[in-house]
């Protein structure tokens, strides 16, 4: 539960961060900061991500224990690719006087690449750790650094760069101040064995990373298409809309994500792989019964949201892009926080990259046919279009054939007639003046959902809660 509780705490902190953002830097120079965070978030994927992956599938407490050369690769391959990183911003930064701005605004993207993947490898340690406590107390360091340190250089400097600085400050200084409670004992493995457990990081992550970092350069480039046809203002409209809407999805897909994974890893370890696949299963339908609701209600309460929160230079844009967005974007969460997990457990990453293919390609022709008739919008849909194929393509791939995964469909429909009974509830009351609209929508529509989740055990979140009501009363 810690852990939910983190990511609940980092979406609301993120989703305040980048309202305050937009609001101080205007919408030309947040088009730039965003497009510099989109070149880091890239460049973690490509250098770190298969770090990340791996800990998440070959490091638990047994494997702490049992096999500690594991985390020492972990470690020493994560400080090479930090080395080399960091010689790569000087180098762009020593380029100023030959490229300029750019290359201040390069170093600074390939900078904060390092402490995002530092602060990352060790909030998943913490997870693969089921050390629930420390996880939220790194969340809550690096959000409370990143609110303070990014606002306060945005405010002061106004300069989209130096903001960017500030975010890969504030993640590396708290996966500094709190990496000692996640300190293995040193070991020294083996050269052969190092060596074979580096290929098996590398064959695992290699086609999560390549579907990732295609995945980050879509919107990297739909940023771009916008900047350079509308200018960074446009872009930056652009940008809040899918960096708010990516928040929301992404923050609690992860958040499930994090936690139901690492259950169905134990599940593997404990029962053997048909126990892996069916938690796998289980966790399908957990993840439809909380994404589905939350894209309903998130569309109910867009225009209060829109009226209260959105800084008044961007409203109008924030949902006229948001809206084609938002069926791309939960259908980016399933596919990453429920169908992804299908071929990590079976170590078949392969149709995670082919899919990412597919996505980038449909994405692409809609950047070519989208925005002569549709105008800037175009590419907001180009986006969607994209991730709704390669959605459709990995599940195709994931419910079909000899080794189809075989899906709890009642949950499945259960979920979706409460998500409608939900939203038929909460449509009248979205007219209402936005102060009464947001906080009567989110309240009626989370009762009825809540009672309907109840009643019917939807996903076996009921079982789930009671389960974890007799362990604390056993624990007492």
């Amino acid at each position: 539960m810690a852990v939910i509780a983190a990511y609940v705490v980092n979406a609301v902190l993120n989703l305040a961060l980048g309202l305050l953002l937009a609001q101080i830097l205007g919408p030309a120079d947040f088009g730039r900061f965003a497009l510099g965070i989109a070149g880091s978030v890239v460049l973690t994927t490509l250098f770190f991500e298969w770090l990340r992956l791996s800990a998440t599938r070959f490091y638990s407490e047994r494997v702490r224990g049992e096999e500690p050369w594991i985390r020492a690769m972990l470690d020493r391959a994560y400080a090479v690719t930090a080395l080399c990183l960091t010689a790569a911003a000087l180098l762009c930064l020593a380029g100023r006087p030959v490229a300029g701005p750019p290359a201040t605004l390069a170093a600074a993207a390939v900078a904060t690449a390092v402490g995002i993947g530092f602060f990352d490898y060790q909030t998943t340690l913490a997870r693969a750790r089921f050390i629930g406590g420390l996880y939220l107390k790194l969340v809550l360091v690096k959000s409370g650094l990143a609110l303070v340190l990014m606002v306060a250089t945005a405010w002061l400097t106004g300069d989209a760069t130096a903001v960017i600085a500030a975010a890969g400050i504030s993640q590396f200084l708290a996966a500094v101040l709190i990496h000692r409670g996640l300190t293995d004992p040193r070991h020294r493995p083996e050269t052969g064995r190092g060596r074979t457990t580096l290929q098996v990081f590398i064959a695992y992550g290699l086609p999560l990373i390549a579907a990732n970092v295609v995945y980050q350069l879509m919107p990297f480039a739909n940023r771009s298409v916008i900047a350079a046809f509308g200018g960074f203002s446009e872009s930056g409209y652009f940008s809040l809309a899918s960096d708010i809407g990516t928040r929301v999805f992404g923050t609690l897909g992860a958040a499930l994500d994090v936690l139901l994974f690492q259950i169905a890893v134990r599940a593997e370890e404990e029962g053997g792989h048909a126990a892996g696949e069916e938690q796998v299963a289980r966790n399908v339908a957990v993840v439809a019964a909380l994404i589905l609701p939350s894209a309903a209600g998130f569309w109910a309460v867009l225009p209060a949201i829109e009226a209260i929160a959105v800084p008044a230079a961007f409203q109008g844009h924030f949902s006229r892009y948001l809206l084609p967005m938002l069926p791309g974007l939960v259908a980016f969460a399933a596919m990453n926080y429920a169908l992804n997990p299908v071929f990590q457990i079976r170590r078949r990453t392969l149709p995670v990259i082919v899919a990412a293919v597919v996505g980038a390609a449909v994405n692409a022709l809609g950047l070519v046919a989208l925005p002569g008739p549709l105008g800037p919008i175009g590419v907001a849909v180009a986006q969607t279009l994209g991730f709704l194929a390669a959605a459709a393509f990995l599940a195709a791939r994931a419910l079909t054939g000899k080794g189809r995964l075989h899906l709890p469909w009642r949950d499945l429909a259960a979920a979706a007639a409460a998500t409608l009974a939900m939203l038929a509830a909460v449509l009248p009351l979205r007219g209402l003046d936005p102060w009464l609209a947001l906080p009567a929508c989110v309240g009626l529509g989370a009762a009825v959902y809540g009672a309907l989740v109840w009643r019917f055990d939807i996903a076996g979140l009921r079982g789930a809660v009671e389960t974890q009501r007799r362990a604390r009363a056993s624990a007492a």
